[in-house]
């Protein structure tokens, strides 16, 4: 499906520090970016305590003996409280979850433990991502492997061979949750600095000090058969997000000399209305076009923001069944500039 373009029939402003021209509404974002300690504090209660709580039963139905199927169901509902706990140390890593910035990086190094995540190394990537998101020209950082057809046509037969593999669901989404989670965040990402090293060393050995408490507590047995399919569903519950905020039919990609800010997020990011549950349990993170025009604007605040501004509310929406879909989407063809599935 296409999706709108409300930025082109909207008046302009001119923004002299980007050195763009941006929607006289644009400006109406920046009063949304308000964290509130209150409802900070509330939403990892309301996440954090459930999380422990599962946990403690999956831990008795084994020590119990009860059927592993019964572990499995548990996990698949703690797994939907783990994607939300990212998204909320996503929110920290952004500064926008507290007011104030001692409580953004205390928090967002307490969840990046719970989410086998180092703080400073993902923040690096990240906000990389956020700078070069929809820029063919900048491809590499925080993003889903996407070649362009005529990369494709012209690449070796191993080149096109690896990247099937990679595009494949069952590898980018079922293989890509344990390996991102337990291998890749083990180590820094690249042109990495001495702080982020040091965050992923520091989060690889509170990791190890958790697995030798749980060990020495209740069992290394117990501990990965809870937390390794806990892991792996949040991981691929979390990639298919991910997948979707930037990958869905009418998206936008763009040559650097030709990439415009306002286009990517509007165009390049997806509006993906989710059902209510699903929306709480990913706090909102399917309001991804206002998210990539406004990263400091929370999560609790970022629907209201959608729903006031005409312009972001009325971009055309992803549901969740034609959001399915978008997974035969494989190759960027720039003559068409519409992604398309392998020729």
């Amino acid at each position: 499906m296409k999706t709108t373009r409300p930025a082109s029939s909207s008046k302009t402003q001119t923004n002299t520090k980007a050195g763009r021209k941006w929607p006289t509404w644009h400006a109406g974002l920046s009063a949304y970016r308000k964290p509130s300690t209150l409802t900070a504090v509330w939403q990892l209660v309301n996440t954090f305590l459930p999380y422990c709580g599962l946990w403690f039963l999956m831990i008795q139905t084994i020590q119990r003996g009860y059927p592993y199927v019964t572990t499995l169901l548990l996990s698949t509902i703690a797994a939907l409280f783990l994607v939300r706990l990212f998204i909320l140390f996503h929110d920290c890593v952004h500064g926008s979850l507290f007011p104030n910035k001692t409580a953004n990086t205390f928090f967002g190094h307490a969840l990046g433990l719970l989410v086998f995540t180092p703080f400073d190394d993902w923040r690096f990537s990240h906000l990389r991502h956020h700078t070069t998101y929809a820029n063919l020209d900048t491809r590499g950082f925080g993003d889903i492997w996407t070649m362009t057809r005529t990369e494709y046509e012209e690449a070796g037969p191993a080149q096109r061979l690896s990247y099937r593999f990679y595009r494949h669901p069952v590898v980018l989404i079922g293989l890509g949750a344990l390996f991102s989670f337990l291998l890749r965040f083990r180590l820094p990402a690249r042109k990495s600095k001495r702080k982020e090293r040091v965050s992923v060393l520091f989060t690889n050995l509170l990791i190890f000090l958790v697995v030798l408490a749980a060990s020495s507590t209740i069992g290394w047995r117990t501990y990965l058969l809870i937390q390794l399919p806990v892991l792996w569903l949040a991981g691929a519950m979390g990639i298919w997000l991910f997948y979707v905020q930037h990958q869905f039919e009418g998206g936008y990609w763009a040559r650097k000399q030709d990439w415009d800010p306002m286009r990517a997020a509007l165009e390049g990011s997806s509006f993906y209305n989710l059902p209510p549950v699903l929306r709480w349990f990913s706090a909102n993170i399917g309001y991804h076009h206002v998210h990539h025009l406004n990263p400091r604007i929370p999560n609790y605040c970022i629907k209201q923001c959608c729903e006031a501004i005409p312009a972001l509310r009325d971009k055309a929406s992803l549901s969740l069944g034609k959001s399915l879909s978008g997974i035969h989407l494989k190759l960027w063809d720039e003559e068409r500039s519409e992604l398309v599935g392998f020729p």
